[in-house]
């Protein structure tokens, strides 16, 4: 499913919830009010900051799914992760509250009023609260939402903490008034709990937290086993939103063509998607030679323009003046390595050794060079 497609399936299921948590909350603090249960006005209250909740992952879910911009070159994924962290926090803020105000009308508890209706909210917020979350659950795993499935969990965490709410004032009814405050304290945990795991999740993925060990391990071996690659390493992922990115290094022929490194590397992203659910952006970096090391040999080394200047340079001093076609450069083992490309007449006038070994001691003295091969068009 695409970005769009997925973003107009989160907006739906979040505003179905969203008008079910508008008239839970209504229908659970008027009767709380009306029958005396402070476990049902909480309960009431964490239905209210649902519908709170529900708009932070209506807005996030429409704009995660706007495609790449300017300013978001990656996409929009991590406003689903800034939701979910707001989220979190919020939900520990109205936890708080409702343990602080439970434990204080655990001393001065009040005879619970309409029992029967009581329950029977608090019955209805069980059944209403448990189909939302399979609703919920269902469209999140279509469109690979963590976002979604989080909003799942929050529903069923609510139809938990409706039935100890039930418990609560079911005991209440019966004489163990203090149970409605317990059960009002239970819920404003379970909440606080919830906000706790969101607030993990979310600031881990901010923090640019790599998949799982076991995911690289996988990924590392398919890698290997490619065709053409003779090693791996560097190699880096981190979340973004539902998707993953990735980045890695891979040692190839030295001698191969850019073009020929360039395949693999096709190579490389395609089996890396295959390998990794949800891996949607690999950069592949390819290596003639193991450059995992801070020290590197040809750090020190001039880059090609610099490289063959100082080439003509000493070639002319030598009064070296061979037509030289093409010179390719090798930066291999801490030194260029020099092809020199002549024209196949040379051969019919000069040996083709002679004319290595010349090029040879006239590059062999200029620091940072290395072996010369001259080949004949």
């Amino acid at each position: 499913m695409d970005s769009i497609g997925r973003s107009k399936a989160s907006q739906k299921v979040t505003l179905v919830g969203a008008v079910i948590d508008f008239l839970l909350s209504v229908i659970k603090i008027f009767a709380g009010f009306i029958g005396n249960s402070g476990a049902l006005i909480a309960d009431g209250i964490h239905s209210f900051s649902d519908l709170l909740s529900d708009w932070v992952v209506w807005y996030a879910a429409k704009h995660a799914g706007e495609a790449p911009d300017a300013e978001h070159p990656y996409g929009h994924e991590r406003f689903e992760t800034v939701a979910t962290l707001g989220l979190s926090i919020f939900l520990a803020i109205v936890g708080t509250g409702i343990i602080f105000d439970a434990a204080q009308r655990l001393s001065d508890t009040g005879k619970l009023s309409h029992a029967p209706w009581l329950l029977a909210v608090a019955a209805l917020s069980i059944a209403s609260k448990e189909a939302l979350y399979w609703y919920t659950v269902i469209i999140a795993k279509k469109v690979k939402s963590d976002m979604l499935k989080a909003n799942a969990w929050h529903h069923r965490s609510d139809a938990f903490s409706s039935v100890v709410v039930l418990i609560g004032i079911f005991g209440a009814a019966n004489g163990y008034f203090y149970l409605d405050s317990i059960a009002a304290i239970i819920v404003g945990l379970m909440i606080i709990f919830i906000a706790w795991k969101l607030g993990i999740g979310a600031t881990k993925e901010l923090v640019d937290t790599s998949i799982d060990a076991e995911d690289i391990a996988r990924l590392h071996t398919a890698l290997s086993e490619i065709k053409g690659v003779n090693s791996v390493h560097s190699l880096r992922t981190r979340r973004n939103g539902h998707k993953i990115t990735a980045d890695v290094h891979v040692q190839v022929n030295p001698f191969l063509s850019v073009s020929e490194g360039h395949i693999i590397s096709v190579s490389v992203e395609r089996v890396a998607k295959d390998c990794v659910e949800g891996l949607s952006d690999v950069t592949v970096h390819i290596d003639p030679e193991d450059d995992d090391d801070e020290n590197l040999p040809y750090e020190n080394l001039p880059e090609r323009a610099q490289a063959l200047q100082i080439l003509h340079q000493a070639l002319k001093l030598e009064e070296c003046d061979y037509q030289i076609e093409r010179t390719q450069l090798h930066y291999l083992d801490g030194s260029i390595l020099v092809d020199f490309y002549l024209p196949l007449d040379y051969l019919q006038t000069t040996d083709a050794q002679e004319i290595n070994n010349q090029l040879s001691s006239i590059v062999g003295k200029l620091p940072g060079y290395g072996e010369v091969k001259v080949y004949f068009n």
